[in-house]
This record gives C-alpha cells, sequence and structure tokens, in this order.
C-alpha cells in the first residue's frame, strides 16, 4: 500500500520545501489516492512525505505516524504482518498505540530493538524512519525487494522515493540516463542497486540506509540486514525424509496465506495456468467462507494461453473468476507507454502491459488487494534456466545422481530443450555460453543470464559512438558478477547458486518490477506475494537440492504439497513460462508495434535522444523485418521492445516531451 518520499538536507530547508514536496508526493498519486501527510522540520532539513491506499485501519491510519514521545517519525509503504499478536505482546510491555494500523508497530519495536527491529517485522515494506534523539534517518527494503525505494545524494543531501519520479520532481535531483546502465537496460539484467538513471539509486533488498548526521554533513552507510544464506553444501542436513520437507512447505504457506488475507478491505487472487498461483488460490479458498475472486489473463495465441488450465482450477475450488482477455490493441499503443511509465525501465515482453491491464480490471472490480504466486520458481526451482543447471552441474556436485543414470539426465536435457522451444532467445540460450568473472566467482555462468549474453552481442553495436567512447572496456557481466556477495556463493551447490544469482537480478528489476508491484500500484492494487513471505524462504533454502528439482520435475516438494488441491493436468505438468505472445507471431501485433515505432521512434527521435547510431539502428530493423528464424526473432522482439522502451523513456522523464496522458 501507499507511496513515500522526502529528502534530508544538511542544512535548513529551502523555501520551496513545502511546494517541492507536495510535488513529489502528488507523482506517486496512484499509489495512495486516499489523501497525503507530512512531516516538515526547516530547522533539521526533513521533510517526509506520503500517499495513502487504505488497506488496513480505514479510519485511523493516516501516516506519518509518531512515537508516543513525538521523537521519532515514521512513513512506511506496504503490509506488516501478524501486526496484531506484536501489537499486543508490546502493549502488555506498556507501549501505547494512537492507530490500528499495521505500520505502527515499527515505531515501538525501533524503540525496544534500535537497528535490528527490522529483525521483527514480517512483509513487504519500504520504511523511512526518523529518529531526533540521535539526528539520523534509516531507510529499509524489505528482505526480496516487493516494494521499490529509491534515492539521489547530492552535496550531501538525500532525497528518496518509492518511485524515481518523486525524486525527479525535486528541481534540485537531475535527470539523465547513465550510459552503462543503457547498455544494461538493452541486455534486460541491471546491476543491483542501480536503476537506468545517473546517481539515482535503487536500496539494495535487505538492506538499509543509515543516514546519519554529522555536523554539517550527513554520513550515510549502506547496511545489509538478511540473505538467503544457503547451507553450505558440506554442511547441509540431508537426514529429513522427502515427507517432512513436504509437510513443512504446507505448514509455512498455509500460514503465509492466512496473514495475507488479512485486510479491512476484499482480497482476490491472481490466477494463471502455474503450480505457483493456483497453489495460493486453492489455499486461499479453503481460508475464506465466501468464493474467492479470481482475475486470470487470457492471450489470443493458444500456444501461450493458459486461461483453460487457470479455469479448470477456478472451477475446482469454485472460485468467482475474472477473465481478461487479451489482443494487440490492448498489449501495445497507450497502455504499452503507461506501463513504461509506471516501471521506469524497459521490458523484453509485453507481460508486463497484460499485467497492468489485468490490475486495471481488479480495480475496477472494487478490489485493492490479491495474492500472488510470485517467488515460486525462485524457491523451488522452477525455472527452465535453473534445471538446466540443476541437469548439467548439480548432480555432479551432489556426488550422485540420487539414482538418475546419466542417459537419464540427458535425455531430461534433450525434453526440456524440446518443450521450450518457444521462449529460446528471451528465457534460454540455444547454446552454453560462459563468462571467466562469472566462473569464477559461481563456479560457473548461469543459465538465465546466457541468452541476454547473446542479446548483448547484438545491442552493444547499435549504440550511439560517443556512447560507445564512454563505456570502452566496460564489462557488464562482470560488473554484474562482481556485485554478489562472493561469501554467499562460496560452498554452495550449484541449483543454490543459480536460484541465488537470479534472485538478486531479475527477481527485483524484472518480476517484482513490471511483473508487479510498479503495474499493480499502477492502478492503486495491492499485490501479496506469499512465497516471498521470510519465513518460507528459509524454509526453503533448506530444502535438499534432489528435492526441489527431482529428475525431469521442476519444483518437485511443492507439487508433492499441494497435490491434493492442484487438478491434475497441473500437477504432472512441466513448468511453461508465462510469456505474452511476442510481436513476431501475429499481424496484427506486428502492425501495432510498428506503429509505436513510428511514433516513438523515428528517426527525429533518435536522433534528439542521442542514445544509438541511427544508420546501425535501420539496418537492424530492417534485418528483423527480414528474419524467419523462431529463435532470432524472440531475442529481436525483446531487443527492440528495450530499444522502444529506452525512446519512450527518455521523453517521458529526460526532456519530458510526453508522458501518458490520465497520469
Amino acid at each position: 500500500m501507499c507511496g513515500i518520499t522526502g529528502y534530508w538536507k544538511a542544512g535548513r530547508l529551502e523555501s520551496a520545501a513545502e511546494i517541492n514536496l507536495k510535488n513529489m508526493a502528488s507523482t506517486l498519486h496512484h499509489r495512495g489516492p486516499d489523501g497525503y501527510g507530512f512531516h516538515q522540520n526547516d530547522e533539521k532539513g526533513l521533510a517526509m512525505g506520503h500517499a495513502r491506499l487504505s488497506i488496513i485501519d480505514l479510519d485511523t491510519g493516516s501516516q506519518p505516524l509518531y512515537s508516543q514521545d513525538k521523537k521519532n517519525v515514521l512513513t512506511v509503504n506496504g503490509e506488516f504482518y501478524d501486526y496484531k499478536r506484536i501489537r499486543t505482546n508490546l502493549r502488555l510491555e506498556g507501549f501505547e498505540f494512537g492507530s490500528k494500523s499495521d505500520s505502527e508497530i515499527a515505531l515501538p519495536l525501533y524503540k525496544k530493538h534500535g537497528l535490528s527491529f527490522v529483525d521483527h517485522l514480517r512483509g513487504e515494506f519500504a520504511i523511512a524512519l526518523y529518529d531526533e534523539e540521535r539526528d539520523r534517518l534509516i531507510l529499509v527494503r524489505d528482505r526480496f525487494g516487493v516494494k521499490p525505494l529509491f534515492y539521489h545524494v547530492n552535496d550531501g543531501n538525500v532525497f528518496w522515493g518509492s518511485e524515481i519520479k518523486a525524486l525527479f520532481a525535486h528541481p534540485e535531483v537531475p535527470r539523465g540516463f547513465d550510459n552503462q546502465a543503457v547498455l544494461h537496460q538493452l541486455m534486460h539484467t541491471m546491476v543491483p542497486g542501480t536503476t537506468a538513471y545517473k546517481d539515482i539509486h535503487a536500496l539494495r533488498p535487505g538492506h538499509m540506509l543509515i543516514i546519519q548526521r554529522n555536523g554539517d554533513s550527513l554520513d550515510i552507510q549502506d547496511q545489509k540486514y538478511w540473505d538467503m544464506d544457503f547451507p553450505m553444501e558440506n554442511e547441509r542436513d540431508l537426514g529429513q525424509s522427502a515427507d517432512y520437507h513436504i509437510k513443512r512447505v504446507q505448514e509455512e504457506l498455509l500460514e503465509a496465506v492466512a496473514l495475507r488475507l488479512e485486510a479491512d478491505v476484499p482480497v482476490g487472487c491472481y490466477l494463471s495456468g502455474g503450480i505457483d498461483s493456483c497453489s495460493m488460490l486453492g489455499l486461499a479458498s479453503s481460508m475464506q467462507q465466501s468464493p474467492v475472486k479470481a482475475f486470470t489473463i487470457s492471450f489470443d495465441n493458444k500456444a501461450y494461453d493458459e486461461a483453460p488450465i487457470a479455469k479448470e482450477m477456478a472451477d475446482r475450488v469454485q472460485a468467482d473468476q475474472e477473465q481478461i482477455n487479451l489482443s494487440a490493441s490492448e498489449l501495445y499503443g497507450d497502455n504499452y507507454i503507461k506501463t513504461l511509465w509506471h516501471a521506469e525501465r524497459t521490458f523484453y515482453n509485453t507481460l508486463g502491459v497484460a499485467k497492468y491491464r489485468m490490475s486495471k480490471r481488479v480495480n475496477e472490480c472494487g478490489y485493492r488487494v490479491v495474492v500472488t504466486g510470485e517467488g515460486s520458481d525462485e524457491l523451488f526451482g522452477g525455472y527452465p534456466a535453473l534445471k538446466r543447471d540443476m541437469l548439467k552441474y548439480g548432480y555432479q556436485s551432489l556426488n550422485s545422481s540420487n539414482g538418475t543414470s546419466q542417459e537419464e539426465l540427458e535425455s531430461y536435457r534433450q525434453l526440456m530443450d524440446k518443450t521450450n522451444s518457444l521462449f529460446k532467445g528471451a528465457i534460454l540460450s540455444e547454446e552454453h555460453l560462459s563468462h571467466p568473472v562469472m566462473d569464477e566467482i559461481c563456479g560457473f555462468t548461469p543459465s538465465w543470464i546466457q541468452p541476454w549474453m547473446h542479446t548483448l552481442d547484438i545491442a552493444r553495436p547499435l549504440l550511439h559512438n560517443d556512447i560507445l567512447d564512454d563505456i570502452k572496456g566496460y564489462d557488464p557481466i562482470a560488473t554484474i558478477a562482481q556485485s554478489f556477495d562472493a561469501s554467499q556463493l562460496k560452498g554452495r551447490h550449484a541449483l543454490d547458486k543459480a536460484q541465488y544469482t537470479w534472485s538478486k537480478t531479475m527477481l527485483e528489476c524484472q518480476i517484482l518490477n513490471w511483473g508487479g508491484d510498479r503495474v499493480d500500484m499502477a492502478n492503486s492494487m495491492e499485490s501479496r506475494p506469499a512465497f516471498l513471505d521470510h519465513h518460507v524462504a528459509e524454509m526453503a533454502r533448506d530444502i535438499p537440492p534432489h528435492l526441489r528439482i527431482k529428475g525431469n520435475t521442476e519444483k518437485w516438494v511443492l507439487r508433492e504439497a499441494m497435490k491434493e488441491i492442484l487438478p491434475q493436468v497441473l500437477y504432472e505438468r512441466e513448468k511453461f513460462a508465462f510469456m505474452s505472445p511476442p510481436a513476431h507471431t501475429e499481424e496484427k501485433k506486428k502492425r501495432a508495434l510498428q506503429s509505436l515505432v513510428d511514433q516513438y521512434m523515428n528517426e527525429d527521435v533518435v536522433r534528439a535522444a542521442g542514445l544509438f547510431d541511427i544508420k546501425r539502428l535501420d539496418q537492424f530493423m530492417k534485418d528483423y523485418r527480414n528474419d524467419k528464424d523462431p529463435v532470432s526473432l524472440v531475442r529481436k522482439d525483446a531487443l527492440i521492445n528495450h530499444l522502444l522502451g529506452l525512446h519512450v523513456l527518455h521523453g517521458q522523464f529526460i526532456t519530458q516531451n510526453h508522458e501518458p496522458a490520465l497520469l
């Protein structure tokens, strides 16, 4: 829920601070349409803003919130779960509360535990907490980065916001792309902690920024408070039975879903044809007395459409299903442009646009909260790339095949390549690639990054010569590899490493961005991914790799745990990537994409933006139109989305020549 923003200056606030703060908060209206709250202290140089989406404590939960002695000021975006129990225990210890808001528990927890208060918070959140007594500000982001939080440091002053557009609303925050980040946008994989924009940083998941006044300056420290911390391979407990792990999955998921059904407004579910969302709906349907409202995307291309399986699940649990049918007119045009404005980064596939359209329908149906299935693939080994690494490296590092012969493993690899052929070029690489720095840090080059290494080879030469000169010698794969905490990879199983590196990059910059919070909150709608509950995650990391992916079956332990609530066809089905049909799959989509290219990536726009060489870009587009190779087309489709997206974002945020209507 909500959006937060603000800034802290080493000196006094500027004379226009009140106007600037209100402008920053107003950019977050879509995140918090139910009202604004502000805290301003001119002498301390502090300005804090909050845009509210009312979900819990509709009457008295406005923010900012204050401690009993008024010394601490708090703004929160997100939800704290199990807050009623925590609040009651704190009341028994003598703490008073001025509201029924879940957010307020952070204040007495901070008073009691200091900086370790975050260890006692369960949920998805971004926090700004000012401690007047210590004259310090704390910015915190949840453990997986479900909720966004960005910051900028300028002349010793710190600006922050739930979205980058809030930072840009302050006249002292400069606007511009970062040349290295432009290259990362094209290859789809961001360096953790970075954005597409120069000197705009993303607070990393599981981190807090501690800003301490020191005389006339502000000292800034980035501190990690949580990580996945997979067990060392030689210390992993393999003594527990498969039934034990299956039971633990059931117990932890049941609690995580039950907590996420807590709200003072109706709660629905997203429903695709995958195990993850079907598990969420199955559990929620058993917990709630009335039928659960389920929202499903349907595509006009049968090869990509999961709606029939989703309907079977909805019928099985008697859910009230709402199906959103999406064609070219829905996936391109204005919806495409609005999705970019909300995501503030490019996307390789119009799935983000589809989810934007779905959240809009959720809002129209009177819902503000849905439980979702994001995070399951990250925790239980669901993605094809993770499975490929398990089959290639995982059984070797287990020092046995657990009853699976090398011939069987090879047959599984061949079958996986065949069943995922539709996605080669974007989700899977058609051939094995490696990078020396990634090999050194991880022990191998994870399969998930290999298709984007192919894209990098095509994309880099398209850049303008000035940018190529500026980033000469820059190695984006090495930079990504070096961003990982090596201590979290050393001595771990190959599957753990693959899951960890994906979660630190693609989970945050893709799944939880244009596939999650940004397109949901675009329509004032909060998504709650129960799988990313940190209690669930800490349970899942202890499951032996050969039970996460067992032979040819990915997410085996989750399948077994949810077996009785899933349709048989889904229980037996191999993981199928959830994507929108790319533009090259249909003439209407080709024309719709070309219409956007004509408007936002014509020669005048390309020249004005100065990001790409006009002749080389024109030749690439000609080659794309003449291409007949399906793998090459999937890769080029993804790259065109990034090329187009950068030009749209340039107009929206750098030159401000155009912003979507109704925003």
